[in-house]
């Protein structure tokens, strides 16, 4: 019943409604995933938080009641269902929700008394999303399967680890009853069948510590330890291994990285008022630092991999025999917010993800920050480094100490100890400015305008104006550690806690206006009136003051000492006080008294807030939960309480219209609520209120950026004239080649419709033939059809006839059978009956032999039942006797059992003092084997260098001995060279005498080029004459062709002529009866017709032309043959006269080259001689005092001479074969050029 109560209350309380969560819950096994294209899921504060990257919209998932956190979260396959393994209380939660509606609920609690109450560090659903899979920490290891739906726990194995450290779970993607877990020494696959998991496979090799895993297929595994080793396992067998460097960021990043970057937060491009010269990493730490797979997961191609702080690398599946091939770098960005921009590069990644499509990568880091990488874009295909960028923006990576919202604005104000602030914009869930100094800071307060902000740092108090895209130091405070400041609500003026001293300063000249002294603890925190004239203030000391701002003394005060407070609010028109602090209670504090404590149940109230209405109260507890309270304030449990940080709430503020609760916390988050009232009848309109828009901005500022314009502007003139041009040189490239391609096209197009009539006419062919083939097997069908027809009437008269006589046949043989059956059974009713008579007889017999053994068995029976008495009664004494003996014996090892006891007892104790000995020792050898192992590699890297060193000097010895024993054999060389000197001056000689002779084997080959350039003239002239002859033979064809014409109209004409004539004598024909008529028609045709007198001439002159015409025709056909035979006998001799040239001149190269290795010999020999007479002529210096310059001018004669001569044979010579070639280049031109004669 008083639960009903509460629960009936606590709907009638206020309400409150996440909106927007800034944070992120590091080192979550499962952290980040992927429910949609572009909506992720992540851990953050007590619960999980699902957020659309691009429309900025948050659907907050809290935990379970009392939650300290997500440990473990897990996504089905079909992204309907999420499970969660919670620190809650004194037991671990697993629960499962549903994430198909607007809003998840809890589906399933699961718990087992089997089950130890373990932390679950790993989960994982089957592909059915029937199963779940839970594994918890090592050492003492458990993997549990559950069937989640019906809440029961199907089957659990027990996974003995090495040591410490993370494990992970999965199920094979293909199949619902196959799980893998690895940990720290073991790396197992198992079966589910019947309520039981089978391992599968046996762990072959030294164990190692696997840190992470993830199935590229059915059957493939790959695995990452902390020695940065991949392990492919295929069906449990290791396949693959492949060990990774320790990879260090690059030197430079690129400027498009960081362009891209700023432009896509608007965030300071510099950090001001901070030294340039941050903490680097150090580098010999890097040298000595391992690599580390911290996170593995798969994609379509390959999988990604992260083996160093800050980097992930992707891998892909190549055909060759290593199995994947790195193909690209991903690092994460500088930050260029910090004040050691490389920091960035020294996060832990935690986890990878990848979109349903596979197109953006996630991944979370050790640091609170999510990092979002596009995959295939073109631009990034290229490169072999390419670079993360914030997912959203970059989030808290510490506590939260100070959190403050402004009225013209928006936005809100937080500052953590990663000593940073940050400015967000709660509207659009953004963050406007962000910028991290070199010390912590522990307050921040807004200036109502949202233009400034109060930040106390712990060496000083900064006022700083925020600007477009920075935070510029204004002013600064000589107050140390200020834990507590707050403007005023006009913005004129602003209280600074130092120490228990609250100074108040003017916001516009920056004075002390006046000191607020007497508190005696430490203050904790301040507000102000709505009027500005009061300020209430709290301290360590269970101290509550209001004091009077006009007269700069306490107007009233409260105190209890047993109190510690650590936060205050008061209502609009400051008349109540509420407080909260260390006494677990909410205190309502009016006229210097307390006028109602609310119990907090359990935990610690850390903060307060109060609506400005007055009707809403809120408290934040040191649990993380959030308290929304009705005013007036009752004892009952009257309040709403939901989970939302994973640590204390630090701060606490509501806007002025009332709309939304800003919370933070100590786990880096901040949540953004809005306040539902629930009052019943009460319908509450919500203010649409006009927000400001200006922003600050630095003159200088504002110059950079009109200049930049102007460069840009003069960049985009430069690049659009650029641009014209190199559209113009395509255009005219393109109708080029369009040209080109429309040749060719046409070419082609002929050539198939050339094709296409052959096809088709080889394809009527082939038609014809088939139909012949077709006739002429139709043919043969016939003929065979009606020869089998016959065959078959043949052979079925046959088989009628056999038919017929068979059937007879049958009938006398079932006659004959019939009579024989008669017989048989006749003769079996006779056997029957005798068998008969002889078994009665022998049943009788028996059965007077069975009486006689029953008699007998009866007699038997008595004796044995007397036998078995006596036995008995022999059996009774001796059990007696030997219960008596063992009785006494129980007696003596009871006896003996307590004395045991006793010392089981002693030992067990000895037992327990040498168990924790043992995990003692344990603990030491594990920290001795690990500086042993640092040992051990300290000791390989010096025996490497040791060995390096040995070879060094073995290498260098060999090396003395090989320069002594070369100095030794030019020693002797020497001498050998004084003899041989004069042999070799001979030889050059000859050689001398061998060029000269190849001089002149060259200047007979000049000769023969010129005798081929002279054929070469004459058969241009030639070809010239041909092209003339051949032009003059068109022409007199183009006359021929003119005449030929007209002389067919002539021929039309009289043609003509002759039907008319005949037309007019066929007339004339018809009046042969009549004399007269026929007279004149003969008149007539007389005077028509022959008053030409060249019709005659014309006849006569017909048969003339036409013979004339036949003769010119076959001269010019037979001075054609010619011709074309002239031509081509020319080619021939051209064709063959090319082919000489080029053999020769292949002939002359060979020479050359010849002659070039035998100077570079001689060379070297008069090298070698004068080198030789050198040494000698510095022993002889030595020996004697006057040199004798006779011997070396000799050699240096010989050495200088042929060298200089040489080198102009070989320049002359090149010359000559450039010469040569370009000539052939001509011919070959001439030969084949448009203008060539062709009589096709």
């Amino acid at each position: 019943m008083a639960e009903a109560e509460a629960e009936a209350a606590a709907a009638a309380a206020a309400a409150v409604l996440p909106v927007a969560v800034f944070g992120c819950r590091p080192r979550v096994a499962g952290g980040v995933c992927f429910l949609e294209e572009r909506v992720v899921l992540h851990a953050a504060g007590a619960g999980c938080l699902r957020l659309h990257i691009d429309h900025k919209w948050h659907n907050f998932i809290p935990g379970t009641k009392k939650s300290r956190g997500v440990q473990a979260l897990a996504v089905s396959p079909d992204r309907r269902f999420l499970a969660l393994s919670e620190a809650a209380g004194e037991r671990p939660v697993l629960a499962v929700y549903e994430l198909s509606a607007e809003r998840a609920r809890r589906r399933k609690v699961l718990a087992a008394e089997e089950q130890p109450a373990r932390q679950a560090v790993s989960l994982a659903f089957s592909p059915d999303s029937q199963l779940l899979a839970a594994a918890t920490a090592p050492p003492e290891g458990h993997l549990a399967c559950w069937l989640w739906e019906k809440q029961q726990l199907v089957a659990t194995v027990r996974v003995p680890a090495a040591g410490d450290g993370p494990c992970q779970v999965s199920f094979n993607p293909q199949d619902n009853t196959q799980v893998c877990i690895t940990g720290n020494g073991y790396f197992k696959l198992f079966k589910y069948s019947e309520g039981y998991l089978k391992q599968m496979n046996l762990q072959r090799g030294e164990p190692e510590n696997y840190l992470c895993h993830a199935w590229l297929s059915a059957e493939e595994v790959i695995c990452g330890t902390d020695t940065g080793k991949l392990s492919l396992f295929e069906t449990g067998d290791l396949r693959w291994e492949k060990s990774l460097e320790y990879r260090k960021p690059p030197r430079k990043q690129e400027e498009r990285t960081t362009e891209e970057y700023e432009s896509l937060y608007a965030f300071p491009n510099c950090i001001s008022g901070v030294s340039s010269g941050a903490a680097f990493e150090d580098t010999s730490l890097q040298q000595h630092s391992l690599p580390q797979i911290s996170a593995v997961a798969a994609y379509s191609k390959g999988f990604a991999c992260s083996p160093s702080p800050g980097v992930v690398l992707l891998f892909e599946k190549t055909s060759e025999e290593e199995a994947y091939e790195e193909r690209q770098e991903v690092w994460l960005p500088q930050d260029l917010f910090s004040t050691d921009p490389k920091k960035s590069s020294r996060q832990d990644i935690t986890w990878i993800c990848f979109s349903p499509s596979e197109e953006v990568m996630v991944v979370s880091t050790n640091k609170n920050q999510l990092y979002m990488f596009t995959m295939f874009s073109n631009k990034l295909i290229r490169e072999k480094i390419s670079y993360f960028s914030y997912m959203n923006f970059p989030l808290h990576s510490n506590s939260i100490t100070g959190l403050d919202m402004c009225t013209w604005k928006p936005i809100l104000a937080t500052c953590s100890l990663d000593r940073s602030v940050r400015i967000w914009n709660y509207k659009k869930n953004t963050l406007e400015l962000c910028k991290e100094y070199q010390e912590e800071a522990h307050t921040v307060s807004l200036h109502p305008t949202g233009l400034f902000c109060l930040v106390g740092f712990s060496d000083k108090l900064r006022f700083i104006s925020l600007l477009y895209e920075d935070m510029h130091v204004f002013k600064e405070f000589a107050v140390k550690k200020c834990r507590e400041c707050s403007f005023s609500n006009g913005g004129h003026l602003f209280a600074i806690v130092n120490g228990n001293v609250i100074q108040i300063y003017s916001g516009i000249t920056f004075q002390n206006v006046t000191n607020l002294k007497g508190h005696t603890g430490m203050v904790h925190a301040i507000k102000w009136s709505s009027d500005d004239t009061k300020l209430v203030s709290c301290d360590t000391h269970g101290a509550v003051y209001k004091w009077n701002l006009l007269t700069g003394k306490k107007e009233s005060e409260c105190v209890l000492k047993t109190c510690i407070y650590s936060s205050i609010s008061l209502t609009y028109d400051a008349k109540i006080i509420f407080a909260v602090g260390s006494d677990q209670t909410l205190k309502e504090i009016s006229e210097s008294s307390i006028k109602h404590e609310v119990p907090a149940r359990d935990v610690v109230y850390t903060t307060v807030a109060v609506s400005r209405s007055g009707c809403l109260v809120f408290v934040g507890t040191s649990l993380g939960t959030i308290r929304a309270m009705k005013y007036p304030l009752t004892q009952k449990k009257n309040f709403s309480e939901y989970q939302a940080h994973a640590g204390a709430v630090t701060k606490m503020t509501v806007t002025s219209d009332d709309q939304f609760l800003l919370t933070a916390s100590e786990d880096g988050c901040v949540f953004i609520w809005r306040v539902h009232d629930k009052e019943p009848g009460e319908v509450k309109e919500e203010q649409k209120l006009e927000y400001a828009e200006e922003v600050l901005i630095m003159r200088s500022d504002i110059d950079e950026k009109t200049q930049a314009i102007l460069d840009l502007q003069n960049c985009v003139r430069d690049l659009q004239t650029e641009s014209e041009y190199e559209l113009r040189l395509k255009d005219i490239y393109c109708e080029e080649k369009i040209k080109s391609l429309e040749e060719n096209f046409t070419q082609e197009i002929d050539f198939l419709k050339a094709k296409h009539q052959i096809l088709q006419e080889e394809k009527e062919k082939q038609k014809l033939q088939h139909e012949v083939q077709l006739s002429e097997l139709i043919d043969k069908q016939a003929k065979e059809v009606k020869q089998l027809e016959s065959d078959s009437s043949q052979k079925l008269s046959m088989e009628n006839e056999k038919y017929q006589e068979l059937q007879v046949k049958s009938q006398k043989m079932e006659e004959e059978y019939e009579k024989q059956l008669h017989s048989l059974e006749e003769s079996k009713t006779k056997a029957v009956a005798e068998l008969k008579e002889q078994y009665e007889k022998k049943l009788k017999h028996k059965s007077v032999l069975l009486e006689e053994t029953k008699e007998s068995m009866m007699k038997q029976i008595k004796a044995h039942e007397e036998m078995e008495k006596q036995i008995y009664e022999d059996g009774d004494k001796e059990i007696f006797e030997l219960k008596d003996k063992y009785e006494k014996q129980l007696l003596e090892e009871k006896e003996s059992n307590i004395q045991l006891k006793g010392e089981i007892g002693v030992m067990n104790k000895r037992l327990n003092s040498l168990q924790k000995e043992l995990k003692d020792r344990n603990r030491d050898i594990e920290e001795m084997r690990l500086e042993q192992q640092k040992l051990q590699d300290i000791i390989k890297s010096l025996e490497k260098d040791i060995l390096a060193l040995k070879t060094d000097v073995k290498e260098r010895t060999e090396t003395i001995l090989e320069k002594e024993k070369y100095v030794y054999e030019l020693k002797m060389k020497n001498q050998e060279l004084q003899n041989f000197k004069f042999v070799l001056s001979y030889k050059i000689e000859e050689s001398k005498k061998q060029i000269e002779s190849r001089e002149n084997d060259i200047e007979t080959m000049k000769k023969q080029i010129s005798e081929m350039e002279e054929e070469l003239e004459q058969f241009r002239k030639e070809s010239v004459e041909l092209k003339l002859n051949i032009t003059q033979l068109q022409q007199k064809q183009k006359a021929t062709a003119g005449e030929v014409h007209r002389e067919m109209e002539k021929r039309q004409n009289m043609e003509t002529l002759i039907k008319r004539f005949k037309a007019d004598l066929h007339n004339c024909v018809r009046f042969i009866n009549d004399s007269k008529k026929m007279k004149d028609g003969i008149r007539e045709l007389y005077t028509k017709y022959m008053h030409q007198p060249d019709v005659v001439e014309a006849q006569a002159e017909d048969g003339d032309l036409q013979q004339q015409y036949k003769k010119q025709q076959e001269h010019n056909e037979r001075n054609l043959a010619v011709l074309r035979k002239k031509v081509m006998k020319d080619k021939e001799i051209q064709h063959t006269a090319y082919m000489r040239i080029v053999q020769e001149n292949m002939s002359l190269i060979k020479e050359i080259n010849d002659l070039r290795q035998e100077l570079r010999v001689a060379n070297a020999q008069v090298h070698n001689l004068e080198s030789a007479l050198r040494l000698n002529k510095s022993k002889k210096a030595i020996q004697d005092t006057a040199p004798s310059a006779e011997l070396p001018s000799g050699p240096a004669v010989l050495r200088l001479n042929p060298e200089m001569e040489s080198e102009k044979i070989i320049e002359m010579q090149q010359l000559e074969i450039q010469y040569l070639r370009d000539q052939v280049q001509e011919m070959g031109k001439a030969l084949n050029s448009p203008g060539s004669v062709s009589f096709s």
